[in-house]
């Protein structure tokens, strides 16, 4: 098995008018690199109706609802974060437990607030509460604001799982940009934070440091938007680490942290 722990998809409600030809390039470019299960996060309608990191609750049911029927159009194939926006505390809840009963295996925050903020404490309570990961968005070593968006680094993920012992986080796309030194040196001593290895950068030292900061059990591989460094990061991985110690990067740590039954061969 390989299981990618950060997929995108689009839907009919994005503005990219080729959303049917993307999410078939998706599928057919995990084929060729061996991907038995994408694990999709769609954020509303990325845009297009409401702010990306900031949608509207319309907009993130109508996102949720595609990713969930993806997932039925490809059963076994394509499995769901319930995206949410924790601005909106009592709909984030609720919506948790909406597609956790649909089919959901896990949950995504974006950038719509900071990981470490009090209001992200109820949507971590439901992910107790339903068994369930959370994806988070991060910037590695975040140094500046950007409009549009509240980005987090990964030192404020670990106060957030530090205050949620019982909950799994998995810290988004290592490789997606910035200091990730800064990140490895925060998520060390946190047990309960996995890093995802997607994102574009394929930086000298990256994987070999990641390794070094959480052990080979603490790790999950991934794309994001980028497959074809996913696949290059999958290639060195193989070369990086015993065959045991691949199985356990491409799909059994994954298999360990989502619910019971997420994957069809776990």
């Amino acid at each position: 098995m390989l299981i990618d722990v950060h997929a995108h998809f689009f839907h009919s409600g994005t503005a990219r008018a080729d959303w049917r030809e993307y999410n078939a390039s998706r599928l057919a470019a995990g084929d060729r690199i061996g991907v038995t299960v994408h694990l999709n996060s769609i954020l509303g309608s990325f845009g297009r109706r409401s702010p990306t990191y900031f949608p509207s609750p319309s907009d993130v049911v109508a996102g949720n609802d595609a990713a969930l029927a993806l997932e039925r159009a490809h059963p076994g194939r394509i499995r769901t974060y319930a995206c949410v926006n924790p601005n909106d505390t009592d709909h984030a809840v609720r919506e948790i437990a909406r597609c956790r009963k649909a089919g959901a295996i896990g949950i995504k925050l974006a950038a719509s607030r900071r990981a470490n903020d009090p209001l992200l404490d109820p949507v971590a309570d439901a992910a107790r509460t339903w068994g369930l990961p959370i994806l988070h968005h991060i910037w590695q070593g975040r140094r500046r604001d950007w409009p549009g968006q509240e980005a987090s680094d990964g030192a404020e993920l670990c106060q957030l799982a530090a205050r949620h012992p019982e909950v799994n986080f998995i810290l988004a796309h290592v490789g997606g940009g910035g200091d990730w030194r800064h990140t490895l040196a925060a998520v060390r001593p946190h047990h309960n934070v996995y890093l995802d290895l997607s994102g574009s950068g394929v930086d000298g030292g990256m994987l070999e440091g990641c390794l070094d900061a959480t052990g080979v059990e603490r790790l999950l591989w991934g794309t994001d938007m980028t497959m074809d460094t996913g696949w290059a990061k999958l290639r060195y991985l193989a070369h990086l680490l015993t065959p045991v110690q691949l199985e356990q990067v491409a799909w059994k740590n994954a298999a360990r942290v989502f619910p019971q039954a997420g994957f069809a061969s776990d």
